[in-house]
């Protein structure tokens, strides 16, 4: 899946367990071929993978958790925004992403080594751990103080990520943090069902369900903050219920893997609720589709960040008709498919015509104006986060450049797929449903080896394929391993440092279609002269890769 703004779903997170996966059982993970013919490469791979990994564990890490990027010195580093060296990122591609790694790379190689760096990650998660159960998009090791001077200072002139502008000092569901993070402390408790680890997993479950609404949706954030303030000028938007960066997918996969590995009833009441709120959250015909977010009493579709009005959204809408034909498929119960045509006649009504497409290959706007059908176009004026502002209007000039206002949508494949569960048998489909207990269920042996895609914007990570690698694509990345232990990669991700509150007055220059401001804004951007750097990303990736060879011939 290709993931087209910041915002888009995190589906892809990792390999996952998806709900389309599930209904056909684990013989659709990837199997690695056990035959290379070539066992000096193989150790060559186990060689290099032992050697980037110890850099990470003994360099790198702080208390076990991990940031996206650094420069060699140690001097800065980033995860979504500048870290602090005490800092680590719960936010993918960091600290769990990092543990599902370690535990790919035991699969691969049976070496206790990798097991033990698993279990350093997860210290860490553990002490970053909320007390209702969740993660926050990072951790601050130095404490609370130091945590809310970051987000006074780094975290609120970031102009155009607004999650960061307030300190909540609870947890998030967004970006798939908390969910990756449940998944690699349930996938390492599986492992050994080490005591130290169940604790920590039960509280993960239970904030899956204790913030779930009765309804089944999910907020943004959890446990919910009485005092949450009005950011630029829009209310507290963190109790809505929330569809955006895949929340509910991400709970419903997690609850699944709960219920078929521990057996708990819990999670799979919730599943059914959780698959309800789709049903009552779609609008009414001729817009039957879905926003962003829903209000948490009327289901109307609500706007969170100054730049996402009030409005349905397409790409939201054909997430959910996506994940209601999945609901189908396990349920057999025709209610979850009964108003799909209604919501794929809508997108039709919202296509662009040829000569009104502002980006090739992108044919609907993202937000839709709830009554009127129009298309409401994201703009941002001044040059920072004090002085700056978004915008919305119908006219497509000068968008925003940050947040994709347009997405593609294969409409023909959901009408397809559509037509081809309206004529199975729901007899047939519920017997494949993983709602269903199944005796031979097993979790994939590796987690890391899909594409990692979840920013916005190049995270400083590698090029590197993580298919099975070809012989001389192996080779290479065992040759680019450098002395130290890393792979240099450029740091194109980059950012401006802090250097103290923006004056009231804008500065000259036009900012609307930048990702960053004034020097003043610390968003991160594409930068022409990137140094080379230690990246998270680039040893996820290789490492993923070189696992595959490393992990053939056992």
């Amino acid at each position: 899946m290709i993931i087209t703004g910041r915002n888009a779903s995190r589906r892809a997170l990792l390999a996952g367990v998806s709900g389309a996966v599930l209904t056909s059982g684990c013989s659709s993970f990837f199997v690695p071929n056990n035959d290379t013919g070539n066992s000096a490469l193989r150790r060559d791979a186990r060689a290099a993978m032992k050697r980037a990994a110890r850099f990470m564990r003994e360099r790198v890490a702080y208390r076990g958790g991990y940031v996206w990027s650094y420069l060699p010195d140690f001097s800065r580093r980033w995860g979504e925004m500048e870290a602090y060296p005490t800092m680590i990122w719960i936010q993918p591609p960091g600290t769990a992403t990092v543990g599902h790694l370690y535990l790919d790379c035991f699969h691969a190689t049976r070496d206790e080594f990798y097991y033990q760096a698993a279990m350093e990650v997860a210290e860490g998660l553990i002490a970053a751990q909320h007390p209702a159960g969740g993660w926050n998009y990072l951790h601050d090791f130095a404490g609370e103080d130091s945590a809310r001077r970051w987000y006074g200072t780094i975290g609120k002139n970031g102009w155009r990520l607004e999650e960061f502008h307030h300190y909540y000092g609870n947890a998030t569901f967004d970006d798939a943090g908390a969910s990756e993070a449940s998944q690699f402390l349930l996938r390492l408790y599986l492992e050994r069902r080490a005591r130290t680890l169940r604790a920590p997993l039960e509280r993960a479950i239970r904030f899956v369900l204790d913030s779930q609404y009765e309804n089944g949706g999910w907020p943004q954030r959890f446990p919910f903050v009485e005092d949450a303030p009005s950011l630029h000028g829009r209310p507290d938007y963190t109790r809505y219920i929330t569809f955006n960066d895949a929340v509910a997918d991400e709970n419903i996969k997690f609850l699944l893997m709960v219920y078929h590995t521990l057996g708990d009833e819990r999670a799979l009441a919730a599943i059914r609720r959780a698959m309800e709120v789709f049903v009552i959250t779609q609008q009414p015909a001729p817009q039957a589709g879905w926003g962003l977010q829903h209000h948490h009493e009327t289901l109307r579709p609500i706007g969170a960040r100054s730049y996402e009005p009030d409005a349905l959204t397409t790409h939201t809408t054909a997430g959910n008709i996506a994940q209601m034909m999945d609901f189908y498929e396990w349920t057999g119960d025709g209610r979850f498919i009964a108003r799909i045509p209604e919501a794929l006649a809508w997108l039709e009504s919202v296509r662009l015509p040829e000569d009104r497409i502002q980006v090739p290959g992108r044919r609907y706007p993202t937000f839709i104006e709830i009554g009127s059908n129009r298309a409401r176009i994201n703009h941002r004026r001044g040059s920072n986060a004090a002085s700056g502002a978004y915008y919305w209007d119908y006219d497509p000039a000068r968008p925003i450049t940050h947040y994709s206002q347009w997405r593609a949508i294969d409409l023909e494949a959901l009408r397809a797929r559509y037509e081809r569960l309206r004529a199975a048998s729901p007899d047939l489909l519920r017997a494949a449903s993983p709602l269903r207990p199944r005796a031979d269920f097993e979790l994939p042996r590796y987690f890391t080896t899909e594409n990692i895609e979840v920013s916005d914007m190049t995270t400083n990570r590698g090029e590197g394929a993580l298919e099975r690698p070809t012989p001389e694509r192996a080779r290479e990345l065992i040759a680019t391993l450098n002395a130290e232990g890393y792979w240099p990669t450029p740091l194109t991700a980059a950012s401006n440092p802090y250097v103290g509150d923006p004056p009231p007055a804008p500065a000259p220059g036009d900012y609307a279609q930048t990702l960053v401001g004034d020097r003043f804004d610390t968003s991160p951007f594409i930068t022409d002269t990137p140094v080379a750097g230690i990246s998270t990303g680039a040893f996820i990736q290789n490492m993923s890769a070189l696992l595959l060879i490393a992990g053939s011939g056992e």
